[in-house]
């Protein structure tokens, strides 16, 4: 399965590999011409499509550790396509949205510089309307990528380094009043008797418009609200509804359903039940595609978990597709939204450059290398704004998913103000959740009151993972222990052929350096498990 090819496709300068500097100045030298570039799909990763090769480190950084400085030596890939606007998006403006670019980019429009962007996992948008010709004429778009960019340090996740556009792009049409942003709050009372909602619609170009809120539901409900004030509708039932948003005739849809989140004594609690959660670490892996996964695929792998009677799993580890909410909000599944942030490289760092570190005891030696791991970025303040950063996009992308349950700070950073900040603005700005990071979390033996999840365990490598009955055990006879998360759902082989073989290449198959060999072979079920499982099933109602 593939995506269909965009029209016209992409053009892709040849990649400039890391033994070569890419060209200075412009994006566009005067002696070249894009429209001789070879084509390459979007969204894809370069390195599956004939350039570079794939790399993968679990824990060490992939190039020297000197935050914020990264290798001058830095593989970059130039896009470039001709689009047209339709005659109708005359006087209306225009965004250009990126649902995810590895690792950082820059964009031209008509060959002028519209902006740039980092932080792989997450959206970027571009108002692009000023640089545009006029409705129907012919345009011109640009990018570069860059392999690595400073935010690199706060990416170092265990899977699969791969560049390029790997998600979804947009041209979106906002009329001159639009609906920008939007807030919906299902709230359930304590006795769940009493279900209702509660939306907040931001506009441009009209604060004095009415707004048109639908609840399709059991039955219809309407009401008129105006921007930034709440309005609230009681709902009947646990369904998943529809809530259509609308101003001047432009609207905008979310599915919602109801529960109610909570913590009590030493449980967390869902509809005032304390639940065990059997669930699973999900990255985003193709055998064919890498990070770039097709919506049949996200939904296949989604039903599967599901029919496997894992009822949640952990965006590990950093914002997934933003369509993976959605399918788990109608199949059934609860989902930890994880914020993109992890630097465990900075231990190995710490970890060589202790004296006897050969010798020590092994929690003493975590305890001293984590605690000065945590300066180069998760204690620096000079790295604040990117770790707020981070939490504002998980919080704003995600916060009207009802799958989502928990948010969390991030994975394997230690433990620093930067988090604690970040803690800070989510449970002022997305209370209704709770809030995990395991790099701040006490073992169950000291009973803090707080219950426990396990976010990795497991490891479903080998002939692993063993022992799952002991760990049931555990969850229903100690409160304390509400579940834990499998590391992990998939391995993440990438499809390799070699004249009449074909197998699942792991990092050492593609002659690179550094790599963890075959470490990413951790999964629960094969790489391309997605496309071998019968997935009809229907749609259940949300958690």
């Amino acid at each position: 399965m593939s995506f269909p090819k965009q029209q016209p496709d992409w053009c892709n300068l040849d990649i400039i590999h890391r033994n070569a500097l890419p060209p200075a100045g412009s994006l566009l030298l005067e002696d070249l011409d894009p429209v001789t570039w070879a084509n390459i799909e979007v969204p894809g990763m370069w390195q599956l499509q004939g350039y570079g090769r794939p790399i993968c480190t679990n824990v060490n950084y992939p190039f020297p550790v000197d935050p914020p400085n990264i290798p001058i030596l830095n593989e970059t890939g130039s896009y470039w396509r001709q689009f047209t606007t339709p005659r109708d998006w005359k006087g209306q403006q225009i965004r250009l949205r990126f649902e995810g670019v590895d690792n950082a980019f820059h964009v031209w429009a008509n060959d002028k510089e519209v902006g740039y962007s980092q932080g792989s996992r997450n959206a970027s948008e571009f108002d692009i309307s000023q640089f545009l010709a006029e409705a129907g004429a012919t345009n011109t778009l640009a990018v570069r990528v860059y392999e690595f960019c400073d935010g690199s340090c706060l990416e170092r996740q265990d899977h699969w380094l791969l560049s390029g556009i790997f998600r979804d792009v947009y041209l979106v049409a906002f009329p001159t009043v639009s609906i920008v942003d939007f807030t919906i709050r299902p709230q359930v009372d304590e006795s769940l008797a009493k279900v209702s909602i509660h939306v907040n619609v931001s506009l441009q170009g009209g604060q004095g418009e009415d707004v048109v809120v639908e609840l399709h539901s059991p039955r219809l409900q309407e009401m008129r609200m105006k921007p930034s004030e709440d309005g609230t509708m009681v709902v009947e039932g646990p369904t998943l509804n529809t809530v259509i948003m609308t101003v001047q005739g432009s609207s905008i849809a979310q599915r919602v359903g109801f529960r109610r989140i909570e913590r009590k004594s030493a449980n967390f609690l869902v509809n005032r039940k304390p639940l065990i959660l059997y669930r699973i670490n999900h990255h985003e892996h193709h055998h064919l595609y890498g990070c770039a996964l097709p919506f049949d695929n996200i939904r296949a792998d989604l039903i599967l978990i599901k029919q496997h009677n894992i009822n949640a799993l952990r965006c590990s580890h950093q914002p997934n597709n933003p369509r993976l909410y959605g399918v788990c909000g109608e199949v059934g599944i609860y989902v930890m939204a994880e914020a993109d942030i992890e630097t465990h490289g900075f231990n190995t760092v710490e970890r060589t450059a202790i004296k006897d570190a050969d010798i020590m005891d092994g929690r003493e030696l975590q305890k001293l290398s984590f605690s000065q791991a945590k300066r180069w970025t998760s204690d620096n303040p000079e790295w604040r704004a990117a770790y707020m950063d981070r939490a504002v996009q998980l919080v704003k992308r995600f916060q009207n998913y009802t799958s989502v349950i928990f948010w969390s700070l991030g994975n394997e950073a230690f433990y620093g103000a930067n988090h604690a900040a970040m803690y800070q603005w989510i449970k002022q700005k997305g209370p209704s959740r709770l809030v995990h990071y395991e790099g701040d979390a006490k073992f169950v033996a000291h009973h803090t009151g707080r219950p426990l999840i396990q976010c990795e365990y497991g490891h479903a490598m080998g002939n692993g993972p063993g022992g799952q009955a002991n760990y049931i055990e555990l969850y229903r006879s100690e409160p304390l222990l509400q579940g834990g998360y499998i590391w992990e759902w998939c391995s993440h082989g990438l499809l390799k052929r070699e004249g009449k073989l074909t197998y699942f290449a792991y990092v050492a198959n593609f002659e690179d350096s550094p790599n963890d060999r075959d470490f990413v072979m951790d999964g629960l079920v094969f790489s391309d498990s997605h496309t071998r499982f019968e997935t009809g099933i229907r749609a259940v109602p949300a958690p």
